[in-house]
């Protein structure tokens, strides 16, 4: 049961993480999975490629595929959505941290 809860919280903080790169620039699966191992969250490509998938989807990214030394990598930014979702979680999550963090 607490892994479960833990699961569903870090997916949401991994979404933020999302967000926050694709914003600074184009991301594709293989360095976010590595920018997210440095953060400490070891999460398969099975889990990431799929929230992203699900990400798109919800209209919070934008993907454009590029061939890359002849193969094809999907690049995700964010959308709008996707920017103005991002400052109402950071605000959200500023006020949580200064709640919390005594």
């Amino acid at each position: 049961m607490e892994d479960k809860v833990l699961r569903k919280l870090f997916l949401g903080f991994i979404q933020i993480h999302i967000l926050h790169h694709a914003k600074e620039h184009p991301i594709f699966g293989l360095w976010m999975l590595e920018e997210l191992k440095e953060h400490g969250y070891n999460i398969s490509a099975g889990t990431l490629y799929p929230i992203l998938h699900s990400m798109e989807k919800d209209g919070l990214l934008h993907k454009e595929d590029q061939n890359v030394e002849g193969k094809i990598r999907k690049y995700y930014s964010t959308t709008e959505k996707g920017e103005a979702l991002l400052v109402e979680a950071r605000n959200k999550a500023y006020e949580l941290f200064k709640e919390i963090r005594d």
